[in-house]
């Protein structure tokens, strides 16, 4: 079966028709504030109780006022998810999968501009982050799921059908409806959550972020204008702690989709259980959270390969990526060497408004993410453990802004080595070069989390030893690269540990969370005797 191919990233150079485009669709929306209401079983509703949405690097330009959902909306739209499955089955697979493939086509044309405007604006991104996320991962994951999904009636049936016996397996979707809690950080995973169970035949609640309803929207506009039915997915802007409610109050609650916090994700678990005795069956419980992603460096290493990895890894997209380098174990010959340059490199970093091209970097999402970046940088500023070698400064007067920061550290258990901090901070732990195996040691032990990190090193023993002592430590690991930046088909993205479910987004695995098989045994001979050859007698 062929398969499709990931989405070219467009490459918005100077003069280019996209990036006039691009320009064009960032004035339109700069001068318009859109009115964004529920949708509730294909309903637009305007509840009257209403939130802004901010520019989070010009805080003081609102883009979007948006009606927040009741406990009447929410419980609306899970009956209305409910009712919509028995037609939305019978739809069927290539229905379904037309759908979404027409969404990726919408995406991938007329709508990339819309989408990718949307979340500059919403969600602070540099143009090129915008593309990689919203453009080109969103399409990747409806034509890939869309393929994944046809895959599994030939795949998962059965290898033995003996003679006079016909066995098979249906696909089945999970008997009831999918609550989705979506990330603010990549609008492709928001509308990845909601819909890759609804390929295969679930129907969704959709939760998105308090950060990105402005980019979500968008998307959701695109799914219905591509013909996705009243109630499959429903769009509710609110409260996370009151839709969790009503949804698990649901005896048809089928599944839980989550990316998230780590805490957040351990609370619903909780939730889930309580709510056991009142649900119809045991949902499925799929989430990727937290992530203190490492760089290990080995003596032998290429250097400006590393420095690179580095500065990317940690300060695109203000290291707002739940894959971002967080913490680095570089061994002291190394850093001797790359440090300077390295702190050169980052100070040549612009920062600013999205919509100036020059920027590598803009501003973090909100007040309450910019006051928990600055205070890691506070107390490391007081700490005799650690040393703030270039950044450290922030300003939130225009917009939440936090120049790109390197602590270095002699204590490789210090807080900003261990917390989830998701902002431009990044510590680095030096270790003497023959400390290579306790370094790995004390990388995989530091941290509660497992997401992504990766070794630089040349010689292929040595990668191998990592690769070996890192085994449970990274859900994606990477080879002389930084540790971001997995693509749909190529590297499934997820962790363990504190990290997740490790379903592996962008793959088959999935989506597999997602659908409950029948076996269905068809008999040619029917039996017409009820006993048994050693019932008979010797005789």
């Amino acid at each position: 079966m062929s398969h499709p191919v990931n989405e070219p990233i467009l490459g918005y150079s100077p003069g280019s028709q996209e990036r006039i485009d691009i320009q064009n669709e960032l004035d339109r929306q700069m001068n318009e504030i859109l009115e964004i209401p529920c949708i509730v079983n294909g309903k637009e509703i305007f509840t009257g109780v209403t939130t802004t949405q901010v520019i989070p690097h010009n805080h003081g330009h609102i883009i979007a006022k948006v009606h927040l959902a009741g406990k009447a909306e929410m419980e609306e739209a899970c009956e209305a998810a409910v009712n919509a499955q028995k037609s939305w089955i019978d739809i069927g697979l290539e229905g379904r999968c037309e759908i979404f493939e027409r969404s990726a086509d919408l995406l991938a044309g007329e709508w990339r501009m819309k989408v990718n405007a949307s979340t500059m604006l919403n969600q602070s991104k540099t143009v090129f982050q915008a593309e990689i996320d919203a453009a080109c991962e969103l399409i990747d994951f409806w034509r890939f799921n869309c393929h994944y999904a046809r895959g599994f009636h030939d795949d998962l049936q059965p290898l033995v059908s003996p003679e006079g016996v016909i066995n098979s397996t249906e696909i089945r979707p999970l008997e009831g409806f999918v609550l989705s809690i979506t990330p603010f950080n990549f609008t492709s995973i928001a509308a990845n959550l909601p819909s890759a169970p609804a390929i295969v035949g679930c129907t969704s609640i959709w939760k998105p972020s308090r950060n990105s309803y402005y980019s979500n929207y968008v998307l959701m506009q695109l799914m219905m204008e591509a013909g996705l039915p009243d109630g499959v997915i429903n769009f509710l802007p609110g409260s996370g702690a009151e839709i969790t409610e009503v949804a698990l109050s649901n005896p048809d609650f089928a599944g839980l989709h989550f990316t998230g916090s780590t805490a957040t994700f351990q609370g619903l678990w909780q939730e889930i259980g309580l709510a056991l005795p009142n649900l119809r069956s045991y949902p499925r419980i799929v989430g990727e959270t937290g992530g203190k992603d490492f760089v290990v460096a080995h003596p032998n290493c290429d250097h400006r390969g590393l420095l690179v990895a580095l500065l990317r890894g940690s300060f695109e997209y203000q290291g707002q990526k739940c894959s971002a380098a967080s913490r680095a174990y570089v061994p002291e010959s190394v850093w001797n060497s790359i440090s300077g340059d390295l702190c050169a490199e980052i100070r040549k970093i612009k920062m600013g408004d999205a919509r100036d091209f020059t920027n590598f970097m803009t501003a973090v999402i909100d007040k309450r993410s910019f006051d928990k970046i600055a205070g890691y940088i506070d107390r490391a500023k007081i700490n005799d453990d650690c040393e703030i070698i270039v950044g450290g400064n922030y300003d939130n007067s225009v917009g939440w802004f936090i120049e790109p920061t390197i602590i270095v550290t002699t204590d490789p258990k210090s807080e900003t080595m261990i917390h989830e901090i998701f902002g431009p901070v990044l510590t680095v732990y030096v270790y003497d070069d023959d400390k290579f195996d306790e370094v790995l040691e004390i990388c995989d032990e530091s941290s509660p989390y497992a997401l992504t990190g990766s070794i630089f090193a040349k010689e292929e023993k040595d990668i191998q030893k990592a690769f070996n002592q890192l085994r449970f430590t990274a859900g994606n690991f990477y080879i002389n690269d930084k540790p971001t930046g997995a693509v749909v088909a190529q590297q499934p993205f997820g962790g363990a540990r504190a990290s997740g479910t490790n379903d592996k987004a962008g793959g088959p695995l999935n989506l597999l969370r997602w659908i409950s098989p029948r076996s269905i045994k068809r008999t040619l001979d029917t039996p017409h005797e009820w006993d048994y050859p050693f019932m008979q007698s010797d005789t």
